[in-house]
């Protein structure tokens, strides 16, 4: 299974990855895909494009670049999980946007399906948007 994280880490969580980097070698080994690397890169460049197409209809920024997107799996049958927020979860688009996501990421060729689950837990904040988000919403 691949996972793309688009949340960053904290400096503890830092810290305790870079343990966990010099932790013995009887560490169980992590689960590779079945898919090649290359399918994989493929995938998930595909997905995150199709994941730029969606915008949230009061904002102009796509949702990727809105930093919405918290986490990408894409599993060894083609099944893609996105774990996503809202601005806001009083968000007017709150019960459609997750199925727009669903529509964009399963157009994606070489995926068999998509689902998307909304998280709260970490709350959004502007702290999340990229540089291209905040150059096209002129918030610097």
């Amino acid at each position: 299974m691949s996972e793309l994280e688009t949340q960053q880490e904290t400096p503890q969580e830092e810290a305790a990855k870079t343990a966990a980097d010099a932790a013995p070698e009887s560490t169980p080994p992590q689960e590779e895909s079945a898919l090649p690397p290359e399918e994989l890169e493929r995938l998930t460049n595909d997905i995150v494009a199709a994941l730029k197409t969606v915008y949230d209809p009061e904002i102009p920024a796509d949702i990727y670049e809105l930093g919405l997107i918290y986490k990408i799996d894409i599993s060894d049958d083609r099944e893609v999980a996105v774990e996503m927020t809202l601005t806001a979860p009083g968000c007017p688009v709150a019960g459609e946007m997750p199925q727009w996501v669903e529509d964009a990421v399963s157009a994606v060729p070489g995926v068999s399906g998509a689902k998307v689950t909304l998280t709260f837990d970490p709350p959004w904040d502007q702290s999340r948007m990229s540089d291209e988000a905040r150059l096209a919403l002129n918030m610097f």
